[in-house]
């Protein structure tokens, strides 16, 4: 599978399909293609897939362990220059959603579209302590370390616990864009929030950017995407809009 070297960090990523160029923006716990799973095989077909796993997560390396969501929008802006990659399609999910908005902001001229599944207008730190390292062991939750500590190896390099303490720290901080920066995201915008998603909302985010398109999932969470939940409705509702765009 390919790495791409920039600077200090070697970023992996997945590269499947053909056609203009989707940059899928994984969330906080995930990796790559772990958190698009769905959207695979529906996608590939018509688009050019790049499914990167961010600094300090799945097998993307570098000496310093330390990253947020505004540092990994430039990694990410950085890798498509270094695949020569003029724009793209984004299509982010919960921390990748925050990442596509800092992109979108800051990088509007890379920035083809922006879906965004599971986005928030502003940080929600609550219930963010109990993945703190220490939370986790007081009450018993092996499997989750475990979990953490084979997905993201090479990533932390077996220090689980400070990626933890990254992710719980970026979870408290973002998103936290200023009114320049939501006046700045002027392309393309489709939001997609379940209906009982704890962390955002499509009013609220329509509220930041009046000219987005949003599509509010009847009976989803956080992750309407996921093919266990409704992947094929909102499969088919992206598909329309990067058509349409």
């Amino acid at each position: 599978m390919p790495y791409i070297r920039i600077q200090n960090l070697n970023i992996f990523y997945e590269d499947m399909g053909d056609g203009e160029p989707v940059l899928f923006l994984h969330s906080h716990f995930s990796r790559g293609l772990l958190a698009f799973a769905s959207q695979l095989q529906p996608f590939q077909g018509t688009y050019r897939c790049l499914f990167p796993d961010f600094r300090g997560h799945g097998r993307t390396m570098c000496e310093d362990l330390t990253w947020d969501s505004r540092r990994i929008a430039d990694d990410m802006a950085a890798f498509m220059d270094a695949l020569g990659l003029d724009h793209a399609h984004l299509f982010g999910y919960s921390c990748g959603s925050t990442v596509g908005l800092y992109m979108a902001a800051k990088y509007p001229e890379k920035v083809r579209t922006l879906t965004a599944v599971g986005a928030g207008a502003f940080p929600r730190p609550e219930g963010s302590g109990d993945f703190l390292p220490e939370s986790l062991i007081a009450r018993g939750d092996m499997q989750f370390i475990q979990e953490m500590r084979i997905r993201h190896f090479e990533a932390h390099r077996g220090n689980w616990q400070i990626f933890l303490e990254q992710t719980v720290s970026d979870w408290r901080q973002h998103p936290n864009l200023t009114d320049t920066e939501w006046n700045a995201i002027t392309c393309p915008c489709f939001f997609i929030n379940g209906e009982h998603d704890p962390f955002g909302s499509c009013q609220e985010l329509q509220a930041k950017i009046p000219h987005a398109k949003t599509l509010e999932i009847k009976g989803g969470g956080h992750r309407p995407h996921f093919v266990m939940e409704q992947g094929r409705e909102v499969n088919a509702a992206v598909l329309d809009f990067l058509k349409d765009a």
